[in-house]
């Protein structure tokens, strides 16, 4: 099984259990000894995974770190865990400053088993970093999540490609910080800047207050626009003899005009993936999006519908699951509730692989 689809087992995990979760130990196993374990580590194995690591710091005696990885007989990283109700804040990691200095260990991770926040010393040798250089959510995982990860799994781990990666990560980080300001709410000088190359002459208070308004609607336009092309293209990679295609001929758009499948259809559409994978091959499971609705199917085939997506209205969106051909209809509030209808979409695959799946 990949590591994108543990993590979204994962991810289901986290959204079901979290508020359950009230103490560190719980967040441990439930949350943080799973993750270590999608990273290919044997947490059965204390010469590979080390609870409760002791190294005596100074005249601090009998300290002690949640976790020491370990490979070859040598320390790799070090995790501090706190309940995953808990806002991680560096003074959390005060321990993990300490150990960070006196092991051999050049990566640390803080996490509250939803969040990881991975830290090197990439400013001063042997010295903890102040800030992480790259934040990992259960919650929100992005595309790029699964290849950073694998940069820390067992049979990845480099020490030398994570230290030379980590400032890189740590400045990207802290950019798009600031862009996900500025994107959200533009700065006069970002206001400034962009009125002055669309419009000559002097730029009033009123005119800025306007244009104000108009750039933060245009941004947020721009990266739809962006993001629904990625989309569109990684789907005609990996399909390339259907790509998005329109299931029914009565969906047919005009010429040209194109049918824009959303980032929460390619979100819905992998969790169903994912739910699915646990009985057959993923690969067999693809999307076909048309103008009213997402289709998820088996084989490719229009008769082995799994599960219909209609995101379009703008108030309720629904998840649709099948026996033999009859559609129901399940409202949902997020895409993780789709995770709750999998009894349903399990059904279907047992129903059309003749209770055979693998």
């Amino acid at each position: 099984m990949e590591l994108v689809t543990k993590l979204m087992a994962l991810e289901k995990r986290t959204t079901e259990h979290r508020e359950l979760l009230l103490t560190e130990e719980a967040a441990k196993t439930a949350l943080v000894l799973p993750f270590l374990q999608a990273l290919g580590y044997d947490v059965f194995n204390p010469g590979e995974v080390i609870p409760e690591y002791t190294a005596d710091v100074g005249i601090k005696k009998g300290e002690k770190v949640d976790y020491a990885i370990c490979s070859g007989g040598k320390l790799n990283i070090l995790i501090e865990c706190k309940p995953s109700t808990v806002e991680l804040d560096l003074k959390h990691a005060s321990q993990l400053f300490r150990y960070f200095t006196v092991t051999d260990a050049r990566v640390a991770i803080l996490t509250n088993g939803v969040v990881y926040q991975f830290y090197s010393d990439t400013e001063q040798p042997n010295k903890m970093d102040e800030k992480p250089f790259y934040v990992f959510s259960m919650e929100a995982i992005k595309r790029s999540d699964p290849t950073i990860l694998e940069r820390f799994s067992k049979h990845g781990f480099n020490i030398d490609h994570i230290v030379e990666a980590a400032g890189r990560l740590k400045l990207q980080s802290q950019l798009r910080i600031e862009l996900e300001k500025e994107f959200a709410n533009p700065s006069d000088d970002l206001v400034r800047l962009m009125l002055s190359r669309v419009q000559a002459g002097r730029a009033t208070a009123a005119a800025k207050e306007q244009f104000h308004g108009l750039l933060t609607s245009t941004i947020g336009e721009f990266i739809r626009d962006k993001v629904n092309d990625r989309l569109n293209s990684a789907l005609n990679v990996a399909n390339p003899s259907t790509g998005i295609i329109e299931e029914n001929a009565s969906d047919d758009m005009s010429e040209g005009s194109g049918i824009i499948t959303t980032d929460d259809e390619i979100s819905g559409f992998r969790i169903v993936q994912a739910i699915a994978s646990r009985h057959v091959d993923p690969s067999r499971v693809v999307i076909r999006d048309s103008k009213s609705y997402c289709a998820i199917l088996l084989d490719d085939n229009n008769r082995k519908s799994l599960a219909r997506l209609h995101f379009n209205s703008p108030t309720t969106r629904y998840v649709g699951t099948f026996t033999e051909k009859e559609e129901t209809r399940h409202p949902i509030g997020t895409l993780t509730d789709i995770y709750k209808i999998e009894k349903h979409i399990i059904d279907r695959i047992l129903e059309l692989e003749g209770g055979k799946a693998d």
